[in-house]
């Protein structure tokens, strides 16, 4: 009997450890796809649907909120290259009337269900529909540069070792944009692809510079055009340029290192009130008595709230380093 029993316990153990080998056998199998998938960028995966190199420019750059021929689509220059910039795809008019109308519904949904005052209803509409799609904007567009950052000389590099081996520039150029993923593939090939139909190579790089806001691309885009005015050789320019690069990113990094303990002090001297606040409310509702019939409270909150936004601001660029 007993050993009928540890029989069956091995058999119990057996199936439960197939179960989990069959399901590790398949997340591997699935995150391998998926890594080969992320691995190709935007432009090839386009390029794959057999649509004209042409067609696959013009919807490279629609998306992007550019015209055909690459520039802005309406008046509001710095909106529309943030836009860009921020590397979100899609009509532009669709993302902001999503926000507009995200903001519109919560403001009324507050206003009919919860009670709030209309013109707290407006604020709520007017920071969900106006101020955070610029926040996200503003948000995805840092996060790309910083992607751009860091595959900027790894692309120069290959750029650099193209052109020993004889290849010409464009040439090297679509090496890039077929062998690195996002952001930068992508944008390096458009480039490709302007410099294929008809624009030159400083003026393709200056419209990488505008659509993407990396300084980098500036310095890029200022040597080629001095080469191709004065003449020089273009492989030690791009290399040097691609040692000045990595070594902006080391510093960049090493200063982010050295001023951590600083935004972490600034994140937890602010946070501090509003969590024990928070606490307060929840362990003892009645701590501050009668306190908010008091007239004197919402001015007090407003003087001490803005001081302590002041001194976040200060904190902030204490420990924030442009160069």
């Amino acid at each position: 009997m007993l050993s009928g029993q540890a029989l069956l316990y091995f058999i119990y153990v057996v199936a439960a450890a197939s179960v989990i080998l069959a399901g590790e056998a398949f997340y591997l199998s699935l995150s391998s796809r998926r890594s080969r998938i992320v691995a190709v960028n935007h432009r090839l995966r386009r390029l794959a649907d057999d649509a004209p190199a042409e067609g696959t420019l013009q919807g490279l750059l629609r998306e992007r909120g550019l015209t055909d021929s690459g520039d802005f689509v309406f008046g509001l220059v710095w909106l529309n290259r943030l836009y860009t910039q921020s590397g979100v795809r899609g009509n532009p008019l669709t993302f902001a009337a999503s926000f507009l109308l995200a903001g519109l519904a919560l403001a009324l949904l507050l206003w009919f269900l919860i009670g709030i005052a209309a013109p707290a209803a407006f604020c709520v509409f007017l920071f969900v529909g106006f101020v955070t799609p610029l926040l996200v904007l503003r948000r995805a567009r840092n996060k790309r540069i910083q992607k751009f950052a860091k595959q900027l000389p790894d692309a120069l590099d290959m750029i650099v070792r193209s052109l020993r081996a004889g290849h010409p520039a464009s040439v090297a150029i679509g090496l890039v944009a077929r062998e690195i993923v996002d952001p930068l593939g992508t944008e390096f090939g458009i480039v490709a692809d302007e410099i294929t139909f008809g624009l030159s190579m400083e003026q393709a790089v200056r419209k990488l510079s505008e659509r993407v806001g990396f300084e980098g691309l500036h310095l890029l885009s200022v040597s080629l055009s001095i080469q191709s005015k004065t003449g020089g050789n273009l492989t030690e320019i791009l290399a040097n340029l691609s040692s000045v690069l990595r070594e902006r990113q080391k510093l960049r990094m090493k200063i982010r290192a050295l001023s951590a303990e600083g935004r972490v002090s600034a994140w937890i001297i602010s946070l501090f009130p509003v969590v024990m606040f928070l606490i307060l409310q929840l362990i003892a509702p009645a701590y501050y008595g009668n306190i908010w019939g008091n007239p004197a409270v919402l001015p007090v909150f407003v003087i001490f709230g803005t001081w302590a936004l002041l001194g976040d601001f200060i904190m902030y660029r204490m420990v924030t380093f442009d160069f």
